[in-house]
């Protein structure tokens, strides 16, 4: 097996970004905020490639219901939003409300707000609130990696055939190769856990720290 992924360095990276679907004045003002006020945190942002990318996978999708599972500052749930079909809305499950606090501002600028239903509290038992049958178009997992099972296990049954399922930070930062805390075997053992499912087919792409994408067969 031949190893063809490229190595991207700062300025490739600047070089992909404005050969996409750059980042608009509210993207690159949330993107500043979260920087300059979350420092320590900021890295939860997801890039402005990976914003992109969902805006398109939602598009392509033809998405009308949408879900996120950790939505921090909001960009992840601004770029799904903008690319939801006419009358789409999008559950968003969150605990913070100073982080969301944040991502309501930008929603609003954004005029996404009234496609966007933000709940507070454990994702574990809210996700139980959606409707059980298959319904879902679209749904991003980006939150506590510990709880990734358990947000597999809800989602999948309610995801509509052809729906898709996106799971951010599956390659933890290379580490599911010599895995070395909790979160990372946690993560390792559900790679594995969405490569045996026989109900979805699913790819992991090394884009940022790894998405893997699931269709619902």
């Amino acid at each position: 097996m031949t190893n063809r992924q490229l190595a991207i360095d700062d300025n490739l990276y600047a070089y992909v970004v404005a050969h996409g679907s750059a980042p608009d004045p509210v993207m690159r003002d949330l993107i500043e905020e979260t920087h300059t006020h979350l420092a320590d945190e900021a890295e939860m942002q997801v890039g402005p490639d990976q914003a992109a990318f969902l805006t398109f996978l939602t598009k392509l999708l033809s998405a009308k219901t949408a879900v996120e599972v950790g939505t921090f500052t909001g960009m992840s749930a601004l770029a799904i939003a903008r690319g939801l079909s006419d009358g789409g809305r999008l559950t968003c499950f969150d605990i913070s409300e100073e982080y969301t606090s944040i991502a309501r501002r930008y929603w609003e600028r954004a005029g996404v707000a009234d496609r966007i239903d933000l709940r507070i509290g454990p994702a574990a038992e809210r996700i139980t609130e959606l409707p059980a049958e298959p319904h879902i178009d679209i749904a991003f997992v980006d939150a506590d990696k510990t709880g990734y099972p358990t947000y597999w296990a809800e989602l999948v049954p309610r995801m509509r055939p052809g729906g898709v399922i996106a799971i951010d930070n599956v390659l933890r930062g290379g580490r599911v190769v010599n895995p070395s805390t909790e979160a990372d075997k946690v993560v390792v053992a559900f790679n594995e856990q969405v490569r045996d499912d026989d109900r979805v087919d699913a790819i992991l792409l090394p884009l940022a720290d790894g998405l893997t994408l699931a269709r619902r067969r």
